[in-house]
């Protein structure tokens, strides 16, 4: 079973990084990788799933390598549970899921909803806009130097994957819109989270009550 990282590890200890880029929640491919980890495939099943059978069926080994890599870094920051959850819950329970592992995951994530989803919220402004996306990363060079060196294409890259991000879970009705809708946490995710001390995501997810 591959080792998972603490509970206690949270995304603000992290560097502002892209690799969020290669891919949104990817609920259909997260099952199949989910059910890997959950039956201890090791290095040899690992090859044959994802190169040889392409279970995540990608035009190119490189893209499957690739997105499975995000994924299964996603996954393996949570407990089995929530493995089990993604690969064998319902379509809500499983996104919902997967975005709290892609928040734990990305610092870009996490903190574009705990500062920027949040003040919308509070002041009752329900609009994102690609200058929210820009102001942010703004306020990211301030933290991390390592995004000056961004190039603009990264920049709009990373932003519309965040967008549909926030669209799969629901936060907003749409990635051409972006207006943003309420949602209400499913209790099998909200009672994980709790579980396993996972506070700040928790927090993070909870950016529209």
């Amino acid at each position: 079973m591959p080792k998972t990282h603490s509970a206690q590890e949270n995304a603000l200890s992290k560097e502002f990084t892209g690799e969020i880029a290669a891919g949104s929640l990817l609920v259909t491919e997260s099952r199949k990788i989910a059910r890997l980890l959950l039956e201890g495939a090791d290095k040899d099943a690992w090859y044959h799933a994802i190169i040889v059978e392409n279970i995540l069926q990608k035009r190119s080994p490189s893209s499957a390598i690739r997105q499975a890599r995000l994924i299964r870094h996603r996954l393996e920051l949570m407990t089995p549970d929530l493995w089990k959850i993604v690969a064998e819950g319902g379509a809500e329970v499983a996104t919902q899921a997967l975005l709290a592992a892609a928040i734990k995951h990305s610092r870009l994530l996490s903190d574009f909803l705990d500062r920027v989803v949040r003040h919308h919220f509070r002041v009752f402004d329900f609009q994102l806009s690609a200058k929210d996306w820009s102001d942010f990363l703004e306020t990211c060079e301030h933290l991390d130097s390592n995004v000056i060196s961004w190039t603009e294409m990264t920049r709009k890259k990373l932003g519309q994957v965040v967008f549909r991000i926030l669209a799969e879970a629901k936060y907003v009705d749409s990635t051409r819109s972006l207006k943003l809708t309420p949602v209400v946490m499913l209790d099998e995710v909200r009672r994980y989270l709790i579980e396993n001390k996972e506070h700040y995501v928790l927090k993070c997810m909870e950016v529209t009550q």
